[in-house]
């Protein structure tokens, strides 16, 4: 009995330290974590990669929907930054394309646990850029 509340004490408090992470970072910190993964994480392959790099980035998680669709970028911020640099707001177009993982939802399943079907692409990718920072993946192509 004791072990299941160490259980449930420590599942609350990691909870409240996502929440409060989330409640301080900028439009821009939210940008790099739900899609910026540089370099790609190792070992982990397929939609693999999509369930365990969704729940690690609290992109989904307990209490929030499961996420439709999320790609991760596998290109340094800096290089997404320089999409913002001659134009700081509104939406922007990288020059070339950039290895990328779509991850899209399988199945029905609103609710954790997620799952996910995983797409290694090539693609061009389009940015809303607020104050000359991408905070916002708008869509690859």
């Amino acid at each position: 009995m004791a072990m299941r509340s160490s259980l449930w004490l420590m599942l609350a408090l990691a909870l409240a330290l996502l929440v409060s992470v989330g409640a301080q970072e900028t439009r821009y910190q939210k940008f790099l974590r739900q899609h910026v993964d540089y370099p790609r994480t190792p070992g982990l392959v397929g939609a693999r990669y999509c369930n365990i790099l969704l729940m690690r980035r609290a992109v989904n998680g307990p209490g929030r929907p499961c996420k439709p669709v999320n790609t991760f970028v596998h290109a340094p911020a800096k290089q997404l930054l320089s999409v913002c640099a001659q134009q700081p707001d509104g939406l922007h177009v990288t020059v070339g394309t950039l290895p990328v993982t779509a991850c899209r939802l399988v199945g029905g399943n609103v609710r954790p646990p997620c799952t996910y079907r995983a797409s290694q692409l090539n693609h061009r990718v389009q940015v809303a850029c607020q104050n000359g920072r991408p905070v916002h993946l708008d869509r690859t192509f």
